[in-house]
């Protein structure tokens, strides 16, 4: 177990499993938050998946990144073969939105690796099993 006192008050606990890493994100509220967890307005309607996803978009912009560099996405064979099984209209609705949201990010919007990542997140990020699974 790793524990991380961050600036802030924040407080990051990871485990590391033979095959995966789990981690519990503590922390107040700051102004203006949003992301993964919600808006903290006390509104759960506005806490979908999607609608976090038209706010924040579905990567961290290097302007708020919590760390110095960020870490190079890989995209393995596995997640091409799933990029395959995404629907055709998902998959053109992917393209237009990844490309769009990655243009804030340097060089991200022209990065196949970035651009798959991202096509991976609209194709199945909303995705209902996936997301019971990661519960």
């Amino acid at each position: 177990i790793v524990h991380m006192e961050l600036p802030l008050g924040i407080r990051l606990t990871v485990l590391r499993w033979g095959n995966y890493v789990d981690f519990r994100l503590s922390m107040k509220p700051q102004p203006n938050q949003d992301g993964g967890c919600g808006n903290f307005n006390n509104d759960p309607l506005d806490d979908t998946t999607e609608q976090i996803f038209q706010r924040d978009g579905a990567r961290v912009k290097d302007t708020d990144l919590l760390f110095r560099n960020r870490v190079p996405v890989r995209v393995g064979d596995t997640e091409l073969k799933l990029l395959n099984l995404c629907p055709d209209a998902q998959m053109q609705k992917a393209k237009v939105e990844c490309t769009q949201e990655l243009a804030g990010i340097r060089g991200a919007a022209t990065d196949e690796v970035q651009l798959k990542s991202c096509y991976l997140d609209v194709c199945f990020g909303m995705n209902e099993h996936a997301l019971q699974m990661a519960k």
